[in-house]
């Protein structure tokens, strides 16, 4: 049986980042579920870092997407080990510290309720992480949604001041040019309506004219 490269690491990183059932990640990464449980409780491999099969090139984000809308769905590794080995091999390792695996959800809900124009994508892209974690957090179905603290990502070191000021300058010129958009299509229905109601006007007028002819 093929099984992810760190698959207790994996494991955590899939508890922590998604919505996916216990059974799923159990037979995904080997585990008995009863032990998948107890990464979700903090009893079981509480100090392992999470590594997250994604970047690992191990799973796509579309097979994980639709895993998590239907539990029967089974995660699957593109490759064999020594295909995962290799590709690591050609990758500087990027960890994050088991003290801060909370500071991506806090980001993400300090997003969604400062930004709440931001979308997912934008999200995922100044961040790093992945839109159905985006959505369990939006939707406040997050399996420790409890715990989540709205923290600023600038202050926690997850993107820059400028990187998030670029973003909502956009969100910002978008919303403008839709406002400015918006008023011209109502000047020119305006301008429609006023030009009907002279023809209508000249069009009595000319009518009374010809009624009086005859």
């Amino acid at each position: 049986m093929n099984l992810p490269l760190m698959p207790k690491a994996t494991a955590v990183w899939l508890v922590e980042n998604t919505t996916l059932t216990f059974e799923q990640i159990s037979e995904f990464c080997g585990m008995h579920p009863l032990e998948v449980q107890g990464i979700a409780d903090g009893d079981v491999a509480s100090n392992v870092v999470g590594k997250c099969p994604i970047t690992a090139n191990q799973i796509t984000q579309e097979n994980l997407d639709e895993a998590q809308k239907d539990a029967s769905v089974k995660l699957v590794l593109k490759g064999d080990m020594n295909t995962y080995i290799t590709s690591q091999k050609k990758r500087k390792a990027s960890y994050t510290p088991v003290a801060r695996r909370q500071d991506k959800p806090d980001a993400i809900a300090w997003l969604v309720k400062n930004h709440p124009d931001m979308n997912d994508s934008q999200i995922s892209k100044l961040i790093g992480t992945t839109k159905s974690t985006i959505a369990a957090i939006r939707e406040r179905s997050h399996w420790n949604i409890q715990n989540i603290n709205p923290r600023d990502p600038v202050l926690l070191g997850l993107c820059t001041q400028t990187a998030l000021h670029a973003i909502v300058n956009k969100i910002d010129a978008d919303k403008a040019s839709a406002e400015a958009k918006k008023e011209k299509e109502k000047a020119k229905a305006a301008k429609e309506k006023e030009k009907k109601k002279k023809e209508k006007v000249k069009a009595a007028k000319s009518a009374e004219k010809q009624k009086k002819s005859a």
